[in-house]
């Protein structure tokens, strides 16, 4: 496969090469502010699970346009810098990293806290809904500690069996709870945004990190999940309809008649864990058998021997992603 297959295969992907976004998340957040106005007198903004950058950009662009605009990134990964975007990299479950961004504010509350991380999926549904509700909470956590009465708090979620229950924790803290879904989040993925406006926790709640949102304390009917009280929330799909379909793939022609050309990332990631992998494909050493005389022993990773094996092994790696191709989240 070329380089340019994943432009035909992800119009979002090649478009937001082509617009200067690091990933095509981007589209994601502007879709959504076009249905929620999230962007509207907002002056704070945290961006939690950051990298690579892609909606610190948005942000950095629709508030810093303000004037006064204020944004701070948090990742556990390094991230390229971005113009008035004030990065911490710090764990979203650590009090310290709450404190940093208040911090950054001069003691002010965040008006916005957005987050789109998720974790490593295994591709068993359960599992990977349990991971990202506990990253969801975690991110909702740090927002206690940060965000302003009638803030907004925006999440990616897993739409799955037991997502009423993160629904209802939601429902806690905000008068305002939908599942959006934007037209540039695939149809065939559960992902979702959860979308809390109206910050309003509960008498005498104190925002705490040493303790679990999920643990009842705060109504005794919160979590009412059978019957006619369960949580409900509306589903809403963001961005146009006669837009690009983005489980489509797309020809490379473009509609004017002017030839395509390829629009390399805008900032390829820093020190990706891949790399190695990268290197040893670009050479030709995956799956081949590697003998210690031609590879420097800091470079592949030796499996344990039997002694009567041979001096040689095979590398078993699972296919990765060109190097080139990492514009996507």
């Amino acid at each position: 496969m070329g380089r340019t297959s994943k432009d035909k295969r992800d119009v979002y992907y090649r478009l937001a090469k082509e617009n200067g976004w690091r990933a095509r998340s981007a589209f994601k957040l502007l879709q959504l502010d076009e249905e929620f106005q999230l962007f509207q007198d907002v002056t704070r903004a945290v961006d939690l699970c950051a990298a690579p950058g892609s909606w610190s950009q948005v942000l950095s662009q629709k508030i810093g346009s303000q004037g006064s605009g204020h944004v701070v990134a948090v990742d556990l990964q390094a991230m390229a810098p971005l113009p008035g975007v004030l990065q911490i990299q710090g764990d979203i479950t650590q009090l310290s990293t709450a404190k940093e961004i208040i911090q950054h504010f001069e003691g002010c509350p965040a008006d916005l806290v957005v987050c789109d991380g998720a974790p490593d999926v295994t591709g068993l549904h359960d599992v990977d809904e349990y991971m990202q509700a506990q990253l969801l909470l975690a991110a909702l956590n740090i927002a206690t500690h940060v965000l302003k009465p009638g803030g907004c708090f925006v999440a990616k979620i897993f739409r799955g069996r037991d997502v009423t229950l993160i629904y209802s924790q939601l429902r806690v803290f905000f008068s305002s709870v939908l599942c959006a879904k934007p037209r540039s989040s695939r149809n065939s993925s559960i992902e979702a945004f959860a979308v809390c406006q109206g910050y309003d926790p509960p008498h005498g709640f104190l925002p705490d990190l040493t303790k679990p949102l999920l643990d009842h304390s705060y109504d005794p009917d919160f979590n009412q999940l059978d019957g006619p009280t369960r949580i409900i929330v509306p589903f809403v799909t963001c961005g146009d309809l006669s837009s690009y379909d983005s489980d489509r793939s797309y020809p490379l022609d473009l509609e004017d008649g002017s030839e395509y050309k390829y629009t390399p990332p805008t900032q390829p990631p820093i020190s990706p864990p891949y790399q190695e992998a990268c290197t040893l494909k670009k050479k030709g050493w995956l799956a081949k058998e590697i003998r210690p005389q031609d590879c420097p022993i800091s470079t592949v990773d030796t499996l344990p021997q039997p002694l009567a094996a041979p001096q040689c092994h095979t590398l078993l790696a699972s296919e990765v992603e060109d190097s080139e191709m990492n514009c996507s989240p």
